[in-house]
């Protein structure tokens, strides 16, 4: 799947790369602006997939610019905002964004957002499943499947296992694990990333003794490129 750019129009430059740290980790290239009237011109000179786009910005707020910018591009908005309230976020949706995140917000779930913004859009679609060997995982009905049979998982299970799955191969460390499943503002130690994989290996594999996910000793853990 081809990911789209985003625009990231944010004046706080902590939050604005935070943003991006997270959508690059999705596979999204993505272009900073810190103030309302560079965000409008980088906007429609190079109009991007999806623009993630603050309110309170110097130079032209965000509703200020959000007018300007409908008359040229139908480019999908998602509002940040720290002004929460329901007024704000109808005004919000009146003056055209097709979300509305108030903050402070938990990273993944922008991310989410994103994606599901640019699925209604049509813009990009996901794959609706992901077929390794025996494994099946539907990402829409967030189930998995092994041999035919259905196997439970909590959200977080099904959550690694989508990572995991989604990079056959790849290392990740246990701390990256944790910022993209449990969030950078969680409060607690790599043990759980453990614990989590402990209990996803003994519900998919059964006591059969093949590993899905194997451990590089020292480092994490990768799903296997054996079942592909």
């Amino acid at each position: 799947m081809t990911r789209q750019r985003i625009l990231v129009i944010e004046d706080d430059v902590d939050i604005a790369r935070v943003v991006r740290a997270y959508l690059e980790h999705e596979g999204y290239s993505v272009d900073l602006a810190h103030d309302g009237l560079d965000g409008l011109q980088k906007a429609l000179v190079d109009p991007p997939g999806l623009i993630v786009l603050d309110w309170m910005l110097p130079g032209l707020d965000g509703i200020e610019l959000l007018g300007r910018l409908r008359g040229s591009l139908a480019t999908p908005v998602i509002m940040l905002s720290a002004r929460g309230e329901h007024e704000d976020r109808i005004e919000g949706f009146r003056s055209g964004v097709d979300d509305y995140v108030p903050k402070p917000f938990h990273p993944p779930e922008l991310v989410a957002r994103v994606q599901a913004v640019l699925r209604r859009s049509g813009i990009e679609q996901d794959d609706e499943t992901v077929q390794a060997g025996d494994l099946c995982l539907d990402l829409q009905k967030q189930k998995a499947v092994v041999a035919g049979q259905n196997i439970p998982l909590t959200p977080l299970e099904f959550e690694l296992l989508r990572i995991l799955a989604l990079h056959p191969g790849r290392v990740f460390r246990r701390n990256e694990l944790l910022d993209r499943v449990w969030g950078r503002d969680f409060v607690g130690v790599d043990r759980v990333v453990d614990v989590h994989i402990f209990k996803l290996r003994q519900k998919l594999e059964g006591g059969n003794g093949r590993s899905l996910i194997e451990t590089v000793r020292g480092v994490g853990y990768r799903f296997s490129e054996e079942t592909l």
